[in-house]
Protein backbone atom coordinates (compact mmCIF):
# COMPACT_ATOMS: atom_id res chain seq x y z
CA UNK A 1 0.00 0.00 0.00
CA UNK A 2 1.09 3.19 -1.24
CA UNK A 3 2.83 4.87 2.19
CA UNK A 4 3.26 1.99 4.09
CA UNK A 5 5.97 1.22 5.99
CA UNK A 6 4.63 -2.57 7.55
CA UNK A 7 1.51 -3.95 5.76
CA UNK A 8 -0.02 -7.47 7.22
CA UNK A 9 -3.08 -8.63 5.20
CA UNK A 10 -5.78 -11.41 6.34
CA UNK A 11 -2.22 -13.00 8.60
CA UNK A 12 -2.82 -16.01 10.53
CA UNK A 13 -0.20 -18.62 12.89
CA UNK A 14 -1.25 -21.41 14.36
CA UNK A 15 1.51 -22.74 17.17
CA UNK A 16 0.09 -26.91 16.89
CA UNK A 17 -3.38 -26.59 17.58
CA UNK A 18 -3.39 -22.81 19.41
CA UNK A 19 -4.31 -19.87 17.07
CA UNK A 20 -1.83 -17.29 18.17
CA UNK A 21 -3.01 -14.85 15.05
CA UNK A 22 -6.08 -14.54 13.09
CA UNK A 23 -6.46 -12.74 9.81
CA UNK A 24 -4.76 -9.82 11.02
CA UNK A 25 -5.06 -6.73 8.72
CA UNK A 26 -2.76 -4.56 10.10
CA UNK A 27 -1.47 -1.20 8.21
CA UNK A 28 1.75 0.82 9.65
CA UNK A 29 2.18 4.32 7.70
CA UNK A 30 5.25 5.65 7.05
CA UNK A 31 5.89 8.89 9.89
CA UNK A 32 3.44 7.57 12.34
CA UNK A 33 3.19 5.98 15.93
CA UNK A 34 1.38 3.50 15.91
CA UNK A 35 0.47 1.78 19.61
CA UNK A 36 0.13 -2.16 19.48
CA UNK A 37 -1.91 -3.29 22.10
CA UNK A 38 -3.71 -6.37 23.56
CA UNK A 39 -3.10 -8.30 27.26
CA UNK A 40 -0.99 -11.22 27.46
CA UNK A 41 -0.95 -13.93 25.24
CA UNK A 42 -2.47 -11.51 22.44
CA UNK A 43 -0.34 -12.18 19.53
CA UNK A 44 1.39 -8.84 19.48
CA UNK A 45 4.83 -10.50 19.84
CA UNK A 46 3.91 -13.21 17.47
CA UNK A 47 2.34 -10.50 14.82
CA UNK A 48 5.76 -8.33 14.83
CA UNK A 49 7.72 -11.40 14.51
CA UNK A 50 6.21 -12.35 10.97
CA UNK A 51 6.12 -8.79 10.52
CA UNK A 52 9.86 -8.57 10.55
CA UNK A 53 9.98 -12.54 8.73
CA UNK A 54 11.41 -13.65 11.66
CA UNK A 55 8.56 -16.31 11.55
CA UNK A 56 6.64 -17.62 8.67
CA UNK A 57 3.03 -16.72 8.71
CA UNK A 58 0.39 -19.97 7.78
CA UNK A 59 -1.46 -17.61 5.48
CA UNK A 60 -1.71 -14.23 4.32
CA UNK A 61 0.73 -11.31 3.17
CA UNK A 62 3.68 -9.68 4.60
CA UNK A 63 4.91 -6.43 3.10
CA UNK A 64 7.88 -4.52 4.66
CA UNK A 65 8.64 -1.37 2.88
CA UNK A 66 6.91 -2.44 -0.38
CA UNK A 67 8.39 -5.78 -0.35
CA UNK A 68 8.42 -9.34 1.56
CA UNK A 69 10.97 -8.87 4.47
CA UNK A 70 14.81 -9.51 3.47
CA UNK A 71 18.02 -8.57 5.35
CA UNK A 72 18.23 -5.37 3.30
CA UNK A 73 14.85 -4.69 4.65
CA UNK A 74 15.83 -5.32 7.69
CA UNK A 75 18.59 -2.83 8.03
CA UNK A 76 16.02 0.10 7.86
CA UNK A 77 14.52 -1.44 10.97
CA UNK A 78 15.04 -0.83 14.40
CA UNK A 79 13.65 -4.02 16.80
CA UNK A 80 13.59 -4.04 20.70
CA UNK A 81 12.19 -7.72 21.09
CA UNK A 82 10.12 -8.16 24.32
CA UNK A 83 12.91 -10.98 25.28
CA UNK A 84 16.27 -8.90 25.84
CA UNK A 85 19.55 -10.01 24.81
CA UNK A 86 22.79 -7.98 25.51
CA UNK A 87 26.33 -9.48 25.27
CA UNK A 88 27.07 -9.62 29.20
CA UNK A 89 30.80 -9.54 29.08
CA UNK A 90 31.16 -6.79 25.97
CA UNK A 91 31.71 -3.22 27.65
CA UNK A 92 28.81 -0.76 26.97
CA UNK A 93 29.87 1.46 24.21
CA UNK A 94 31.31 -1.59 22.69
CA UNK A 95 28.76 -3.27 22.63
CA UNK A 96 26.07 -0.52 20.99
CA UNK A 97 28.87 0.03 18.33
CA UNK A 98 28.71 -3.23 17.60
CA UNK A 99 24.94 -3.74 16.85
CA UNK A 100 25.17 -0.48 14.69
CA UNK A 101 27.77 -1.65 12.99
CA UNK A 102 25.64 -5.24 12.38
CA UNK A 103 23.66 -2.88 10.55
CA UNK A 104 25.74 -1.58 8.11
CA UNK A 105 26.90 1.94 10.20
CA UNK A 106 31.28 2.88 9.65
CA UNK A 107 32.42 2.41 12.74
CA UNK A 108 33.12 6.23 13.63
CA UNK A 109 29.87 7.42 12.64
CA UNK A 110 28.59 4.05 15.17
CA UNK A 111 30.68 5.34 17.79
CA UNK A 112 29.57 9.16 17.66
CA UNK A 113 25.95 8.34 17.36
CA UNK A 114 26.05 5.88 20.55
CA UNK A 115 28.26 8.66 22.57
CA UNK A 116 24.87 10.81 22.12
CA UNK A 117 22.54 8.36 22.93
CA UNK A 118 24.39 7.56 26.09
CA UNK A 119 24.23 11.38 27.23
CA UNK A 120 20.94 11.70 25.86
CA UNK A 121 20.03 8.48 28.22
CA UNK A 122 22.33 9.78 31.15
CA UNK A 123 24.27 7.15 30.74
CA UNK A 124 27.86 8.79 30.21
CA UNK A 125 29.56 6.91 33.38
CA UNK A 126 28.72 3.69 32.14
CA UNK A 127 30.02 3.83 28.91
CA UNK A 128 32.97 1.66 29.61
CA UNK A 129 31.61 -0.84 32.33
CA UNK A 130 30.96 -4.32 31.22
CA UNK A 131 26.91 -4.95 30.79
CA UNK A 132 26.66 -7.21 33.52
CA UNK A 133 27.41 -4.77 36.14
CA UNK A 134 24.52 -2.74 35.39
CA UNK A 135 21.18 -2.43 37.03
CA UNK A 136 17.86 -3.93 35.53
CA UNK A 137 17.00 -0.24 33.95
CA UNK A 138 20.15 0.83 32.72
CA UNK A 139 20.09 -2.52 30.65
CA UNK A 140 17.25 -1.91 29.67
CA UNK A 141 18.02 1.92 28.07
CA UNK A 142 21.21 0.09 26.80
CA UNK A 143 18.81 -2.34 24.97
CA UNK A 144 16.77 0.83 23.53
CA UNK A 145 19.91 2.70 22.55
CA UNK A 146 20.89 -0.35 20.26
CA UNK A 147 17.55 -0.62 18.52
CA UNK A 148 18.12 2.91 17.33
CA UNK A 149 21.70 3.48 17.52
CA UNK A 150 21.80 2.92 13.17
CA UNK A 151 18.84 5.92 13.17
CA UNK A 152 16.20 3.33 11.14
CA UNK A 153 13.32 4.36 9.12
CA UNK A 154 11.14 1.74 11.27
CA UNK A 155 11.24 1.46 14.89
CA UNK A 156 9.36 -1.49 16.60
CA UNK A 157 9.56 -1.17 20.35
CA UNK A 158 8.07 -4.21 22.18
CA UNK A 159 7.49 -3.38 25.83
CA UNK A 160 9.68 -0.82 25.76
CA UNK A 161 8.55 0.93 29.17
CA UNK A 162 9.57 -2.09 30.82
CA UNK A 163 12.07 -1.28 33.77
CA UNK A 164 11.95 1.70 33.55
CA UNK A 165 11.72 4.00 36.37
CA UNK A 166 9.34 7.26 35.67
CA UNK A 167 12.01 9.90 34.93
CA UNK A 168 13.54 7.44 32.30
CA UNK A 169 9.92 6.48 30.81
CA UNK A 170 9.34 10.12 30.15
CA UNK A 171 13.18 10.33 28.40
CA UNK A 172 11.90 7.58 26.47
CA UNK A 173 8.60 9.38 25.43
CA UNK A 174 10.99 11.86 24.75
CA UNK A 175 12.48 10.14 22.39
CA UNK A 176 9.74 8.67 20.34
CA UNK A 177 8.34 11.87 20.04
CA UNK A 178 11.99 13.00 18.56
CA UNK A 179 11.77 10.10 16.00
CA UNK A 180 8.42 10.88 14.91
CA UNK A 181 9.51 14.67 14.84
CA UNK A 182 12.50 13.51 12.08
CA UNK A 183 9.83 11.31 9.97
CA UNK A 184 11.20 7.87 11.38
CA UNK A 185 7.91 4.86 11.71
CA UNK A 186 7.28 4.35 15.15
CA UNK A 187 5.46 0.89 16.05
CA UNK A 188 5.61 0.24 19.88
CA UNK A 189 3.46 -2.32 22.32
CA UNK A 190 2.51 -1.86 26.02
CA UNK A 191 0.90 -2.42 29.04
CA UNK A 192 0.52 0.75 30.30
CA UNK A 193 -2.08 2.99 28.55
CA UNK A 194 -0.97 5.82 29.27
CA UNK A 195 1.85 5.86 27.00
CA UNK A 196 -0.30 4.91 24.23
CA UNK A 197 -3.31 8.02 25.24
CA UNK A 198 0.20 10.39 25.00
CA UNK A 199 1.95 9.39 22.41
CA UNK A 200 -0.03 7.77 19.66
CA UNK A 201 -1.58 8.52 15.85
CA UNK A 202 -3.15 5.44 15.77
CA UNK A 203 -3.51 2.08 18.20
CA UNK A 204 -4.83 -1.45 17.30
CA UNK A 205 -5.96 -3.78 19.94
CA UNK A 206 -5.51 -7.07 19.45
CA UNK A 207 -7.86 -9.74 21.84
CA UNK A 208 -7.21 -13.48 21.31
CA UNK A 209 -5.27 -13.07 18.39
CA UNK A 210 -8.06 -10.98 16.38
CA UNK A 211 -8.02 -7.42 16.14
CA UNK A 212 -11.22 -6.03 17.52
CA UNK A 213 -9.93 -1.67 17.04
CA UNK A 214 -8.22 -0.03 14.36
CA UNK A 215 -8.52 3.60 14.50
CA UNK A 216 -6.78 6.97 16.59
CA UNK A 217 -6.83 7.43 20.36
CA UNK A 218 -10.32 9.89 19.89
CA UNK A 219 -12.37 6.79 17.73
CA UNK A 220 -11.28 4.94 20.75
CA UNK A 221 -12.64 6.82 23.94
CA UNK A 222 -15.44 7.25 21.73
CA UNK A 223 -16.44 3.03 22.18
CA UNK A 224 -17.04 3.90 25.84
CA UNK A 225 -19.49 6.60 27.49
CA UNK A 226 -18.29 9.42 30.02
CA UNK A 227 -18.91 9.32 33.38
CA UNK A 228 -20.42 11.41 35.97
CA UNK A 229 -19.61 10.44 40.01
CA UNK A 230 -22.44 12.02 42.28
CA UNK A 231 -21.55 12.47 45.93
CA UNK A 232 -24.99 12.41 47.85
CA UNK A 233 -26.58 12.61 51.10
CA UNK A 234 -26.15 8.86 53.30
CA UNK A 235 -28.79 6.50 51.46
CA UNK A 236 -30.10 9.25 49.31
CA UNK A 237 -31.50 7.52 45.91
CA UNK A 238 -30.96 9.51 43.05
CA UNK A 239 -32.49 6.89 40.81
CA UNK A 240 -35.98 8.61 40.52
CA UNK A 241 -34.47 12.05 39.54
CA UNK A 242 -31.97 10.55 36.76
CA UNK A 243 -34.78 8.23 35.65
CA UNK A 244 -36.21 11.32 34.42
CA UNK A 245 -33.16 11.68 31.96
CA UNK A 246 -33.72 8.14 30.10
CA UNK A 247 -32.46 9.52 26.72
CA UNK A 248 -29.81 10.83 28.73
CA UNK A 249 -28.37 8.61 30.99
CA UNK A 250 -26.98 4.61 30.08
CA UNK A 251 -26.60 3.24 34.03
CA UNK A 252 -26.66 4.20 37.31
CA UNK A 253 -25.01 2.08 40.11
CA UNK A 254 -23.54 3.08 43.73
CA UNK A 255 -19.59 2.75 44.31
CA UNK A 256 -19.96 3.09 48.12
CA UNK A 257 -21.22 0.68 50.71
CA UNK A 258 -23.59 3.42 51.96
CA UNK A 259 -25.16 4.94 49.13
CA UNK A 260 -23.19 7.91 48.99
CA UNK A 261 -21.62 7.82 45.55
CA UNK A 262 -23.25 6.92 42.77
CA UNK A 263 -21.54 6.49 39.02
CA UNK A 264 -23.47 7.51 36.41
CA UNK A 265 -23.13 6.47 32.64
CA UNK A 266 -24.08 8.73 30.00
CA UNK A 267 -25.43 8.48 26.62
CA UNK A 268 -23.56 9.20 23.29
CA UNK A 269 -23.78 13.06 22.89
CA UNK A 270 -25.10 13.32 26.68
CA UNK A 271 -22.81 15.51 29.45
CA UNK A 272 -22.41 16.12 33.01
CA UNK A 273 -24.61 19.53 33.13
CA UNK A 274 -28.12 18.22 32.18
CA UNK A 275 -27.02 15.52 34.71
CA UNK A 276 -26.52 18.65 37.32
CA UNK A 277 -29.49 20.48 35.85
CA UNK A 278 -31.78 18.00 36.87
CA UNK A 279 -30.32 17.16 40.92
CA UNK A 280 -30.77 20.82 40.88
CA UNK A 281 -33.79 21.54 39.48
CA UNK A 282 -35.20 18.19 42.27
CA UNK A 283 -33.43 19.90 44.88
CA UNK A 284 -31.53 16.79 45.28
CA UNK A 285 -28.97 16.99 48.94
CA UNK A 286 -25.69 17.06 46.32
CA UNK A 287 -22.00 16.88 47.73
CA UNK A 288 -20.06 16.99 45.06
CA UNK A 289 -20.72 16.20 41.46
CA UNK A 290 -17.39 15.08 39.21
CA UNK A 291 -17.65 13.94 35.59
CA UNK A 292 -15.29 11.64 35.01
CA UNK A 293 -12.75 11.73 31.91
CA UNK A 294 -12.23 8.92 29.87
CA UNK A 295 -8.74 7.09 29.62
CA UNK A 296 -7.60 4.15 27.05
CA UNK A 297 -7.18 2.34 29.68
CA UNK A 298 -10.87 1.46 30.27
CA UNK A 299 -10.88 1.60 26.78
CA UNK A 300 -8.79 -1.36 26.69
CA UNK A 301 -10.65 -3.27 29.54
CA UNK A 302 -13.95 -2.38 27.99
CA UNK A 303 -13.55 -3.51 24.84
CA UNK A 304 -11.15 -6.84 25.55
CA UNK A 305 -14.06 -8.21 28.21
CA UNK A 306 -16.48 -7.33 25.41
CA UNK A 307 -14.44 -9.38 22.94
CA UNK A 308 -14.07 -12.03 25.63
CA UNK A 309 -17.74 -12.29 26.70
CA UNK A 310 -18.79 -12.41 23.29
CA UNK A 311 -16.34 -15.27 21.90
CA UNK A 312 -17.38 -17.23 25.43
CA UNK A 313 -20.71 -17.45 24.13
CA UNK A 314 -20.18 -18.01 20.48
CA UNK A 315 -18.23 -20.99 22.09
CA UNK A 316 -20.95 -21.87 24.71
Amino acid sequence: MKNSVLHLENVSKNFGSKRAVSGLDMNVLAGSITGFLGPNGAGKSTSIRMGLGILPTDSGKVHLFGQKPNYRALDRVGFLPEERGLYRKMKVLAVIVYFARLKGMKATTARTSAMALLKQFELGDVTHKKVRELSKGMAQKVQIICAIVHRPEFVILDEPFSGLDPVNQQTLESLIRDLAKTGTTVLFSTHVMEHAERLCDRIVLLSQGRKIFDGNVTQALDTIHERVILETAKDCDPSAVIGQLASQVHALEPTSPDNARWSVELTTGSNSQQVLRACMDAKLPLRAIEPRRRHLHDVFVHLVEQDQQTNAGAAS
